[in-house]
This record gives structure tokens, sequence and C-alpha cells, in this order.
């Protein structure tokens, strides 16, 4: 069946099926930005600056590019949480959950030290030892199956408060070397913890707010629920986006709490607006998640009615989001170090593309193969009976 084949499927099913359209072409949406987004890493290196999203120092292409990464991380640990409520309401509940978020999470705890950090430096014992996005998704499916056993108001409780009142912490600091430096680091204070063989590893993704997020994806699953009906969940989710991007504005407008960089007025309204989106990802801050979070129920909402075509191809993506994140990391590498090799170093020391349009275009040039290879890697995952497939 060709790329172009509109089926009338509809885009959400009953928990008991295999996959929930609308959820995997919001997940695969998002991995696509991310896609561009790494993409910049790997061509768009020798243009960067302290902060891709400085409002002074970044060009607003650089700057929007980033913003529409902004969606990635959060919309993907909300939908994990989702997708484990799903997994419970198939499987018997709470503790079949808790014990597979438990295996998994550890599984990408392993993953992101070893296949996903030799991914971005192509070095085994690497000086800084990176601890992203995996590591933090891994953590917080740990930290879910235990919150899980909650019932779900004391689970909304604790995500809440997580996502709106983690920035109170913001002014405790531990140095390196004082007690509690690497746990503070790891849950809440991005830095760097010295590691017993000489070498460092860096917090990129700080946890705290992301079990808090992990926590309201999980919170909202009866909403998917085989008996509810798509216009009542449709409902739902559209006045929850619509309020979180509500007391986003409400918090951004008044620039006292949510958001530890203030925004300014610029002579310029686009400038202006650059800095009110200027927005803190590590850790994430409530505005950051409002916002983030906002937008992406808003298109879950949308993508449960509307563009049938589009969602049946990002579903492929989503439907295979951690081999679709291995192949594209060591794709790109690999292409990158295949234009060293073949034009030379046209950057510094590195081969870069001249402006953001191009990094672009090679997002589009990985997406392509990668496509077909997660349709593939989809079908190989359905038929095979390996036990340890359910973990990719």
């Amino acid at each position: 069946m060709s790329l172009s084949t509109a089926v009338p499927a509809p885009p959400v099913v009953s928990p008991s099926a295999a996959r929930i359209t609308s959820i995997d072409a919001l997940r695969g949406l998002v991995i696509l930005l991310m896609l561009v987004d790494h993409a910049r890493e790997f061509f768009f290196i020798h243009a960067q600056v302290s902060d891709p999203m400085s409002v002074t120092e970044t060009s607003p292409a650089l700057f929007f590019t980033r913003l529409l990464a902004h969606l990635c991380a959060p919309v993907f640990v909300a939908l994990t949480g989702l997708s484990a409520w799903l997994y419970a309401s198939k499987k018997g509940g709470p503790g079949a959950a808790s014990g597979f978020l438990l295996k998994r999470g550890l599984f990408l705890v392993v993953l992101e030290l070893t296949v996903v950090s030799f991914a971005w430096n192509f070095d085994l014992t690497p000086p800084t030892l990176f601890l992203q996005v995996i590591w933090a998704i891994g953590l917080s499916m740990m930290a879910l199956s235990a919150l899980v056993w909650l019932p779900r108001t004391a689970l909304i409780a604790v995500g809440v408060v997580i996502v709106l009142g983690h920035n109170l912490l913001d002014p405790i600091t531990i140095a390196p070397g004082q007690p509690g430096h690497a746990l503070w680091a790891v849950l809440h204070d991005r830095g760097f913890i010295e590691l017993p063989w000489g070498g460092q590893a860096r917090t990129s993704y700080p946890l705290l707010p992301w079990i808090g997020i992990a926590a309201l994806g999980y919170a909202i699953g009866p909403w998917f629920a085989a008996g509810v009906e798509g216009a009542a969940r449709r409902r739902r989710l559209v006045i929850l986006g619509l309020s979180m991007l509500a007391l986003f504005a409400v918090l951004r407008g008044i620039n006292v709490y949510g958001e530890p960089l203030r925004w300014s007025v610029y002579p310029d309204a686009l400038h202006t607006v650059m800095s009110v989106l200027n927005l803190t990802k590590y850790p994430p801050s409530a505005d950051f998640v409002l916002l983030t979070l906002g937008v992406g129920t808003l298109v879950l909402a949308m993508f449960e009615v509307l563009w049938p075509r589009l969602i049946r191809i990002l579903s492929v993506y989503g439907g295979a989001p951690l081999f679709f994140y291995l192949i594209h990391l060591y794709g790109l590498h690999l292409a990158a170090k295949a234009c060293l090799a073949l034009f030379g170093a046209n950057q510094g020391e590195v081969f870069g593309v001249p402006n953001v349009g191009w990094v672009w275009a090679i997002a589009v040039l990985a997406a392509i193969p990668s496509w077909f290879a997660c349709r593939w890697f989809a079908g190989v995952k359905r038929r095979s009976g390996q036990w340890w497939m359910k973990y990719l």
C-alpha cells in the first residue's frame, strides 16, 4: 500500500487493540521535530551560540526551529505515561504496568549509557557522559512504577505540584563536593558529576519535572478507555489544552513566577515575542511545560478527527519511536562523518551547512528512508514472539 492511499480508519481504537493511531501520530510528529533539532546539532554546530534560544544572539530562523523542538520531550514523556495506563488497562491493572515500567525504565537507562552515548560521540570512553532524554524517560518510568499505585486524584495532585511547584526549588544549589550534590544534580540542578574513573557526567535533563509530566500523562489515561466516546474525550483534551495555555499566558504575563528567565520589551515586536517564548528547558520550567503540553494536547485532539492521510504517515514513525531514535542518531552522525571525509571541513574543523533551511532539508532527506525502516521494524516486532522485543 502506498503512502498516498487514504483509508477511512478512525484514529482512536479501544485499548485492547494494538495501537492508538492519534497517539502514535502525535509521537511521530514530535520525533520528526526532534530529527530537525538533531540535524542542527550535527550539521549546524559551527553556527551554534551559547543558547539557541538566546534572543540577542540567535537568528529568528534558528530560534523558532529550536522552539518547535521544545515540544518533543514534554509530549513524549506525557505520552509515555499515557501509554503506561493503556498497558495497565490491557494487562490487568497497576501491578502489570508497575513491573513493566520498572524493567523498561532500567533498560532505557542502560541504553542511554551505552548505545545512545556512543551514537553521539563515537567514543567508548568519552570524557563527558551526557545524561539526556532517554535517561530521563527511563528514570521517569521507574518513578512512575511506584506512583501508579496511588489513587488517581493523588496521582494528579503529585503531578500538578511537581510541574507547577518545582521552580520554588530553583534557589537551592549544592556545590560540587558537598553532600547531596550528585543527587540534586540528577533531580533538579543541571550540572556535572565527577565519576570514579576520572570522567564526568552531565545531567542534561534534571529528572524531577519529568516525573510530574509522566504522572499527568498516566492520569489522563481513563479518557482513552474503550467506553469513552470520542467526542467527550476530544472535548476534555481541548479544555485541558486551552486551560494550560491560558495559565501559561497568565504566569508569563505576570513575569514573576513559572520561568526563571524574565521577558523584556524590545524595540521590535518579533524580538519581544521571542523573549516571551524564551523558556527554560533544563529543567523544564512550569511555563515551558504549560506551553508545550498545552499545544501537544490540542494537537492530539485534532489528530483524532483531521487529516487521516497525514495521521497514517506520522503514526508509522510513532509506532517505532525507540528504533527511530537510534537509527536517526547513527544515520546523522555517519552522514556528518561522510560529508567531512568527502568534502572536507568548510566551517572551521567541521563540515556544516550554510543556513537553517539546509538543516530542514537534511531532516527531510533523513525522514524518508526512516519511514520505510520504521514500517519494516514495526512489522518485525509485531510478528516476533521474543519477550525482549516489547522493550524496543
